[in-house]
């Protein structure tokens, strides 16, 4: 039997075979990837992150809120509990190769003359209205400021109000990215 395995478990149930079963059926949820962005002060210094999510959804309409969850380890998380803020970059489905940048915490971040940063992991990017990096080739983005967060065990739940887009319209979008794209899988 497994080590990690994580319950509850139906009664007579083979946990292995059980956990298996769980996994693919999460697994099959379809979810798009984006590019999470972070900023804020950590340990007395400015700090920026671009991080590879699939946990984002839109949860109200009014206000207009987005939910994006992220392991509480994180220094992603660190990073939006520190700035009150973060961006989702929307991915379109040829930049599956992006994705991979960003699943470690960015070491490489060029600034600009004004403290913001012009690049990370190589990639160019922007800032909006909270100062979230975005990428500059996302074909859409929002970016919000943190109405709540919950913690929900190995991930919190950070909903965050939209306080700037852009994009293009409607039928001018791309096809996004989802995970299904990419030999990625997240835990289920």
């Amino acid at each position: 039997m497994t080590d990690d395995l994580v319950g509850p478990f139906p009664d007579g149930a083979d946990r292995d075979a059980y956990d298996r079963l769980r996994r693919r059926v999460l697994w099959s949820f379809p979810t798009g990837l984006f590019v999470v962005g972070s900023t804020g002060v950590l340990d007395g210094e400015p700090r920026h992150n671009l991080m590879t999510a699939n946990l984002v959804v839109q949860v109200a309409t009014r206000p207009k809120l987005v939910a994006v969850a992220v392991e509480v380890g994180a220094v992603t998380a660190r990073l939006i509990q520190a700035g009150g803020c973060f961006a989702v970059s929307v991915l379109a489905r040829e930049d599956r190769a992006v994705v991979r940048r960003f699943v470690k915490p960015v070491t490489e971040v060029t600034l600009g003359d004004d403290g913001q940063p012009v690049a990370m992991a190589g990639e160019p990017v922007t800032t909006a209205t909270t100062g979230a990096p975005i990428l500059a080739g996302a074909p859409a983005w929002v970016d919000c400021r943190v109405h709540s967060a919950d913690e929900l065990g190995s991930h919190t739940l950070f909903v965050g109000e939209v306080v700037d887009v852009g994009g293009p319209p409607g039928d001018d979008a791309p096809p996004v990215l989802r995970t299904e794209d990419t030999r990625m899988s997240y835990g289920g």
